[in-house]
């Protein structure tokens, strides 16, 4: 013990599903086979600081799959389906059902740009600060088709009204949630450390986020199926180093996208952070 008082952390931990995906396996881990098809859960994460809270990726951008000319243009391909889990909004959806008020979310940090993780960054631009990865920016508005063709839609991000907060590697979002870069699914993919206050345990926890899809990305550090500019082993490194950091501070590393983990995992916390009475 070094005798300095900790900085205090976050106190509640939300999972909500934001949807779901169905595509070949093969989109998770490379040299999987593509006739091996999954339902994987789109992830979002409220985590409740002093200052509010702060939400990790914001899900699809429905109106590009409900809207048949643009959902052929942005989901041409029968292999990959998008799933949303009724008529409105996925977030505005999920924090009604758990109980926290939309305004109440001070600040939002997006692993990366792919339609499954900033396509509702629509519902916050003009409202709250936005935190990514410089890198990852630079290549969404690159003037370049290769950014769509790898899943990152400028429309989802290409507002002035949102305001960025870019970071160029490791950065605080908030208290006790720390951005770690794990480059390569895109060229500006950040996974999230979070920790918790004192008064609720003061352990924590690492989310991969895209690093790591599957648990078994982490178990077997089996390369990911998605990857921009690196070649599929050099995405095993990232791993390497969530693992690393997770055991360092004792925390588990969870996986992004993962069916059985997310919903098991989305008992836990309810359980564990059940909002006082």
């Amino acid at each position: 013990m070094t005798g300095l008082a900790r900085k205090s952390g976050v106190r509640r931990i939300v999972l909500l599903t934001l949807g779901w995906e169905d595509l070949p396996k093969s989109v998770s881990v490379y040299g999987a086979s593509s006739d091996v098809q999954m339902r994987e859960p789109v992830p979002g994460v409220l985590l409740q600081t002093d200052g509010g809270w702060v939400l990790l990726d914001t899900g699809f951008n429905t109106a590009l799959i409900r809207d048949p000319a643009l959902h052929r243009r942005f989901y041409p391909t029968v292999e990959y389906r998008p799933v949303l889990p009724g008529p409105g909004e996925p977030i505005e959806q999920r924090l009604a059902e758990v109980g926290v008020d939309f305004d109440s979310i001070h600040t939002v940090a997006v692993s990366h740009l792919h339609h499954d993780h900033a396509g509702g960054l629509k519902l916050f631009a003009g409202k709250v600060p936005v935190h990514a990865q410089r890198r990852e920016l630079e290549y969404g508005l690159s003037n370049h088709p290769e950014p769509e063709r790898h899943a990152v839609v400028r429309v989802d991000f290409d507002d002035p009204a949102i305001e960025w907060r870019l970071a160029d590697g490791e950065a605080e979002v908030a208290p006790g949630i720390t951005a770690i870069p794990t480059y390569g699914h895109t060229p500006g993919h950040q996974s999230f450390m979070v920790e918790l206050d004192e008064s609720v345990g003061g352990d924590g926890f690492v989310f991969a986020f895209d690093a790591a899809d599957l648990t078994e990305n982490i178990e077997h550090e089996l390369a990911i199926g998605g990857f921009v500019g690196v070649e599929p082993e050099e995405t095993v490194e990232p791993i390497r180093r969530l693992k690393e950091l997770a055991a360092t501070k004792g925390y588990p590393l969870i996986p992004g996208h993962d069916p059985h983990v997310w919903p098991e995992l989305t008992t836990h916390f309810h359980e564990r952070f059940a909002a006082p009475a």
